[in-house]
């Protein structure tokens, strides 16, 4: 969700009482400033909602830096980091009074999260969207070994587009969940119509990890994909895959519609998204399914 993030989306998703979480590059134009970027974001969904919101940092972005200065001057209240060490910035961000989650994906990277006095970890599967972890570790396996193994709260994220998902989760520890997918198919999602009609139409076998030289990767089976893999194949070295792939080709699936020139994230969960809503809408089937899904199975 990065260039999808925005603050539009994250403002329908908590008004609607869930926590809408923004990307400091969604709807950024091509050459704008990233920190001038979140920082409008951020103004901006002030004004659209009076619910919490969050902010998502991935610490490999080169200029994580000044975005963190962002956050810190926009006295942004939760902050969700991934793709890094959490404890080179938990210290700063808790003294000035901020929740703070990160994303891992094995049992390890959750401990040492919790070391780093984190306020939660979300576990993500191999069944997520875009980068996954090394270890390519499933949800269900996953996500009751890093709630036996960590006192923090656990949200799960990989694979969940409804309430059964929802459920399974709580019953395997978690305390919430994390969707992705499912959010980029709905009304307010700045997403070109062309990669949300793909989600919709997908089924269950349309997605494929590619990028294992460099980080695994879930995106929807493509032209594109299938040319990537079949470059992974021969003897390329990770830079040779990284400037094939190119830092902005997802943009250019997610944002410009070209799906046969750039890789279009997609969650495992694609199967299961059958129509485009309003982002209210999946929250509310969210929450009376799961009173559904109890009192029926349970």
């Amino acid at each position: 969700m990065l260039w999808l993030a925005t603050a539009e989306l994250a403002s329908s998703v908590s008004n609607a009482g869930a926590l809408g979480v923004i990307s400091p590059l969604a709807g950024m134009k091509k050459g704008e400033d990233p920190s001038k970027n979140l920082t409008k974001q951020i103004v901006k969904t002030n004004k659209l909602t009076q619910k919490p919101f969050g902010v998502n940092l991935p610490l490999d972005l080169p200029y994580v830096d000044v975005l963190i200065d962002t956050v810190l001057k926009e006295k942004v209240e939760i902050v969700i980091t991934a793709a890094g060490n959490p404890c080179d910035y938990s210290t700063l961000l808790k003294r000035k009074g901020i929740t703070l989650l990160h994303v891992v994906s094995n049992v390890r990277q959750a401990k040492n999260a919790q070391l780093c006095k984190v306020d939660g970890v979300i576990a993500e599967g191999v069944e997520a969207a875009a980068h996954i972890g090394l270890d390519e570790l499933p949800l269900f396996s996953l996500l009751p070994q890093v709630a036996d193994n960590v006192s923090v709260p656990v949200v799960a994220a990989g694979g969940i587009a409804d309430a059964r998902g929802l459920v399974a989760a709580m019953a395997l520890g978690a305390e919430g969940v994390q969707l992705g997918t499912r959010f980029v198919a709905v009304e307010e999602n700045i997403a070109h119509m062309n990669y949300k009609r793909a989600i919709v139409e997908a089924d269950d076998a349309d997605t494929v990890i590619t990028c294992r030289k460099l980080i695994p990767t879930r995106s929807l089976k493509s032209s594109f994909s299938k040319r990537l893999i079949e470059y992974e194949k021969s003897d390329v070295t990770p830079k040779d895959l990284l400037d094939f792939i190119d830092y902005r080709s997802n943009r250019t699936a997610q944002i410009e519609g070209n799906m046969d020139d750039g890789e279009a994230y997609c969650g495992a969960s694609a199967g299961l998204i059958k129509e485009i809503v309003p982002a209210a809408e999946v929250i509310q089937k969210l929450v009376e399914g799961y009173e559904h899904v109890l009192d029926t199975f349970f």
